[in-house]
C-alpha cells in the first residue's frame, strides 16, 4: 500500500497546486513509485475542484461557450448554404451555460478518479512552502498541518490581472471568470485587451448578440503571431463585427448604475464610450500570494516568477517549480510538459523539454495556431528564410464543409532546409498545427514533408501544398512569380 493512501506525514513527493502541470506531475510520479500527495485550495460550484484555472474558469469553460456560440451562428448564416432550412434559430443561455459546467464537473470528477487509481493523496487547502522542504497546509476552515516532503513541486499557477483604473465589482466590471458567468447577453461589451483571452471572449458573446468593442493599449494586434497571418486575422475579425481600437489607452472605468463609463486614449485623442459590462483582460500574474515561508533562499525572476534551470530545479536543492511560476509561455500544455520533465529527474532518469515546439491556438472562428519561429523572428535571429502558402480557399475539404478563409504559412531555412515555423489561421488550425509541432520536435526539412502523402480530400492537405510552395513546388497554386 501506498503512503499517499495512508495519509501519511511525509512524502516522496508534495505537489502545490493542482492545476494541468500539478495534477500531471502528481500521476507522474506516482506512476513511477513515489508516495505523492498534491495540495489545491480550489473551491467550484459544487465543491472542492482539481484542474486549475484551466478546466474550472478557463480553457474547457470558454471552449465549451466557444463552440456552442459558434454553433448558433453556423445555424443562423450558414446552414442555408448547405440547403439547410432552419426557421427562427434561437438559444438558451441557461441551458448553455449548464452544458459548460457538466463539461467541467465532468472533467475535475476525472482527475480526483484518476488520484484515487494512482494512489495521489489530495490534500485540500492552501499550500506553503517552509524551509527544509517542509510544507504547511491550511484547510478551508483554517487548520494548519505541516508535512515533510523530500521533493516538492511548485505548481501555483497564475490568476487575472486586476488593473487599478478599472476595477472590478464581479457585476459589471469582471475578470475573465466572470464573463464566463453571465446571466444574459449583454447589449453592449467592452473588452479591455486584445489578447487571445479577450478575443476569445470578446468572440463568445458577439455571436450571441452582444456589440462588443475591444480596447488594446498596443498598435499591433496579436504582435506574437507571424505578420502575415496576422493582417488575415484582422480582416477576419472586422467582417465579424468586432471592433478593435488598437493604440488606445484605458485611463478610467466606473460603474454609473448600471452602465459602465470608460474612459480612453488614442491617436484620435481622448474618447469615451458606455457598456453594459466590461471585461478586464489584460493579462495574468503569478500567483505566489502566501506560497513562501520565511528563510527561503529561493532565487526569484522577473515579475515575480522563479528562477529555474532547464529541468525546472530552483536554487533549493529538491525543489522544482513549473508552469505560470516559470520562464516561457503561459500555457496548460506547457505546463503539463514540465511537470512530466520534473518528476522524471527528481526518478533519476534523463528528461527535456523542446520549448522550440510548444503550440500556440486561439480559438476564435477560423482558429489561429503557431508554432517555431515567425518569418520576422527568423530573420532577426539571423535566418535566411524561405516561405511558403497556401490558401483554404483552394482546399477541397475546406469548400465542402463552407469554412474556406484563412490560409497556411510555413518558414524554413535557405541554408538547411530546416522547418522553422508554421502558421495557420483557419479551420480545424489547433488540429493540423500538431502535424507541424510533429515535424519541428523531429527537426524535419522542408523536403521532408514535401515527400509526405497527404490523405485526400483533408484540410492537412493546405500544409502540405504551403511546404511545396516553400520551393515553389505546389500542385494546386500558381507559382510564384520568379525574380
Amino acid at each position: 500500500i501506498k503512503m499517499g493512501i495512508l495519509m501519511a506525514n511525509s512524502y516522496d513527493l508534495i505537489v502545490i497546486g493542482g492545476g494541468p502541470g500539478g495534477y500531471a506531475a502528481a500521476i507522474k510520479a506516482a506512476q513511477l513509485g513515489m508516495s505523492v500527495a498534491c495540495i489545491e485550495k480550489r473551491v467550484g460550484k459544487k465543491g472542492p475542484a482539481l484542474g486549475g484555472t484551466c478546466l474550472n474558469v478557463g480553457c474547457i469553460p470558454s471552449k465549451a461557450l466557444l463552440d456552442s456560440s459558434h454553433k448558433y451562428t453556423e445555424a443562423q448564416h450558414d446552414f442555408a448554404t448547405h440547403g439547410i432550412g432552419v426557421e427562427k434559430v434561437s438559444f438558451d443561455l441557461v441551458k448553455m451555460m449548464d452544458r459548460k459546467d457538466k463539461i467541467v464537473t465532468q472533467l475535475t470528477g476525472g482527475i480526483e478518479q484518476l488520484f484515487k487509481a494512482n494512489g495521489v493523496t489530495w490534500l485540500q487547502g492552501h499550500g506553503k512552502l517552509l524551509a527544509g522542504k517542509k510544507v504547511q497546509v491550511k484547510d478551508t476552515d483554517g487548520n494548519e498541518k505541516t508535512y515533510d516532503a523530500k521533493n516538492v513541486i511548485l505548481a501555483s499557477g497564475s490568476e487575472p490581472i486586476d488593473i487599478p483604473v478599472a476595477p472590478q465589482d464581479g457585476t459589471h466590471i469582471v475578470s475573465s471568470t466572470g464573463a464566463l458567468e453571465f446571466s444574459e447577453v449583454p447589449k453592449r461589451l467592452g473588452v479591455i485587451g486584445a489578447g487571445i483571452i479577450g478575443l476569445e471572449l470578446g468572440s463568445v458573446w458577439s455571436r450571441l448578440g452582444a456589440q462588443v468593442t475591444v480596447i488594446e493599449a498596443q498598435e499591433a494586434l496579436l504582435p506574437m503571431v507571424d505578420g502575415q497571418v496576422r493582417k488575415e486575422v484582422q480582416k477576419l475579425l472586422k467582417k465579424q463585427n468586432l471592433t478593435i481600437h488598437l493604440g488606445a489607452k484605458v485611463s478610467k472605468a466606473k460603474v454609473d448604475g448600471d452602465v459602465v463609463k470608460v474612459a480612453y486614449t488614442d491617436a484620435k485623442g481622448e474618447q469615451t464610450a458606455e457598456f453594459d459590462k466590461l471585461i478586464v483582460a489584460v493579462g495574468r500574474k503569478v500567483n505566489t500570494d502566501n506560497l513562501f515561508g520565511e528563510g527561503l533562499e529561493l532565487t526569484m525572476a522577473e515579475r515575480g516568477m522563479v528562477q529555474v534551470d532547464e529541468s525546472c530545479r530552483t536554487s533549493i536543492d529538491g525543489v522544482y517549480a513549473i508552469g505560470d511560476l516559470v520562464r516561457g509561455p503561459w500555457l496548460a500544455h506547457k505546463a503539463t510538459e514540465e511537470g512530466i520533465v520534473a518528476v522524471e529527474v527528481i526518478a533519476g532518469h534523463k528528461a527535456a523539454m523542446n520549448y522550440d515546439a510548444i503550440p500556440s491556438v486561439i480559438y476564435i472562428h477560423p482558429e489561429v495556431a503557431w508554432v517555431g519561429l515567425t518569418e520576422e523572428a527568423a530573420k532577426e535571429n539571423g535566418y535566411d528564410v524561405k516561405t511558403g502558402s497556401f490558401s483554404f480557399a483552394a482546399n477541397g475539404r475546406a469548400l465542402a464543409a463552407n469554412d474556406s478563409n484563412g490560409s497556411v504559412k510555413v518558414v524554413s531555412d535557405v541554408k538547411t532546409d530546416r522547418i522553422l515555423g508554421v502558421h495557420i489561421v483557419g479551420p480545424q488550425a489547433s488540429e493540423i498545427i500538431m502535424q507541424a509541432v510533429i515535424a519541428i520536435e523531429f527537426a524535419a526539412s522542408t523536403e521532408d514533408l514535401q515527400l509526405v502523402c497527404f490523405g485526400h480530400p483533408s484540410l492537412s492537405e493546405s500544409l502540405h501544398e504551403a511546404v511545396l510552395a516553400v520551393d515553389n513546388k505546389a500542385i494546386h497554386a500558381a507559382p510564384k512569380r520568379k525574380r
